[in-house]
């Protein structure tokens, strides 16, 4: 009976410490392929190559998305990137300038141009 009691206190405790499992929000890809016109398209090409219009005038080139490094990145590290921008680099950050909602779209529209493909050692 004892046993019982601590076992049901342990199950109770790890099941109150486990993160509780969210959904990303839905995203939408016509709204992320709208941003991405507007503001990505100049550095990062229509295909997200690197090869934009404004790419040759960078001293840092833009990330083509279709490269292996790039495509083993993970949506938070892609986030990353959009919301804090790369140091060293001309992308900036756009926290404050896109909604969450249009980071985590535009996020989804270069991975349906270049779709994750983790890294294999």
């Amino acid at each position: 009976m004892r046993y019982d009691a601590v076992l049901l206190t342990v199950l109770v405790l790890i099941g109150l410490t486990l993160p509780a499992h969210s959904q990303e929000p839905q995203v939408n890809l016509e709204k992320g392929k709208a941003i991405y016109q507007t503001h990505c398209v100049g550095c990062h090409g229509i295909l997200g190559k690197g090869d934009g219009p404004e790419a040759a005038n960078l001293i840092v080139p833009p990330t083509n998305f279709h490269r292996t490094q790039s495509r083993a990145k993970t949506e938070m590290d892609l986030r990353g990137a959009i919301i804090w921008g790369l140091a060293f680099s001309p992308m900036h950050g756009w926290w404050g300038k896109l909604s969450g909602e249009d980071m985590r779209s535009v996020t989804a529209y270069i991975r349906q141009l270049a779709p994750y493909q983790p890294s294999t050692p």
